[in-house]
């Protein structure tokens, strides 16, 4: 039985070797496909794209070249600097309510609590609901509570900023919560052993063994909470619109609840002719801000995990 279980295993290992030569050797011709479908997916409209900012256009086919004059506009559009900051505002916001409510679940539901995994699946279900759907829903119901005193969501700033904070809040803790539990769950008994042996209270416990032991998880929290945050449009267009509006004392009128990505869709499909290439020089900038403040935070979260 041995000498046949040998001979078994030095056939497997014959027959990967045989198998994987050839494999490395046409690496390429296996790698090509995915590589040619990413490259016009992807990196051909990303670079024509950014060209597409430094050009006046209609369509694509009749671009012509204008410079920064683009991105000039773009700064000095009201509408843009108070839809950069608005969304900046938001993103703060959700970014500790959505993290500190989906942590605080998900530490509920590791206590051993009974219908733990019901509860799960019912915080984690709005996440599965689409955007632009969750907005009428949830436009409906802010109306029918603020039509009691007589106003609506899309008469005060206010309104529609803390609208879309709840919104976002119902439709992502649940996904959150699940990031959370994956990552208490790993935290490894012993260390809690020890904790408690040691005479830790529950909050010393929990600050000093647990958080810094799901580092990893709130990395990915925070990444996905700050990105959700600043791309905000379907949500955005649905409950909003941007609306209500706000005339300035240059005579301009800007919408007071428009977030960066729904600044940009209505410059581009707006009734200027220039705007297309504004609104092509607004995406490469936004580009630009999700892309550093991702960078920062992974950096500075990673930082946190390594030193564990």
């Amino acid at each position: 039985m041995k000498g046949k279980k040998k001979k078994h295993n030095g056939g497997t290992s014959v027959n990967s070797k045989l198998l994987r030569k050839p494999i490395q050797r046409c690496f390429l011709l296996f790698l090509a496909p995915t590589f040619l479908a990413f490259c016009i997916g992807f990196i051909y409209p990303f670079l024509r794209g950014i060209y597409l900012s430094f050009c006046k256009f209609v369509t694509i086919g009749d671009a012509s070249f204008v410079g920064f004059r683009n991105y000039i506009d773009a700064f000095n559009d009201a509408s843009f600097i108070h839809a950069f900051w608005y969304t900046a505002l938001y993103a703060i916001v959700s970014l500790f309510i959505i993290n500190v409510l989906a942590f605080l679940i998900a530490y509920l539901l590791t206590l051993g609590i009974k219908g733990a995994n019901l509860f799960r699946t019912a915080f984690f279900m709005p996440n599965l609901i689409g955007g632009i759907v969750l907005g009428y829903i949830w436009s409906m119901i802010f109306n029918g509570v603020l039509g009691k005193i007589n106003t609506s969501i899309l008469m005060e700033t206010r309104y529609g900023f803390w609208g879309l904070i709840i919104l976002m809040c119902w439709q992502q803790i649940g996904y959150m919560m699940i990031i959370y539990i994956a990552g208490l769950q790993a935290v490894p008994g012993e260390l809690i052993e020890a904790a408690k042996i040691d005479g830790a209270t529950k909050w010393q416990t929990l600050t000093r063994v647990t958080i810094p032991n799901i580092m990893p998880s709130i990395t990915i929290c925070l990444f996905l909470t700050i990105t959700n945050g600043f791309k905000l449009f379907d949500q955005n267009l649905a409950l909003t619109n941007g609306q209500p509006f706000e005339q300035l004392k240059d005579g301009s009128v800007i919408k007071t609840t428009e977030m960066l990505a729904l600044n940009i869709y209505n410059t581009f499909y707006g009734q200027s002719l220039t705007g297309k290439g504004v609104a092509q020089a607004k995406a490469v900038i936004f580009f630009i801000l999700v892309a550093g403040i991702s960078i920062i935070q992974l950096k500075a979260t990673r930082s946190k995990e390594v030193q564990q």
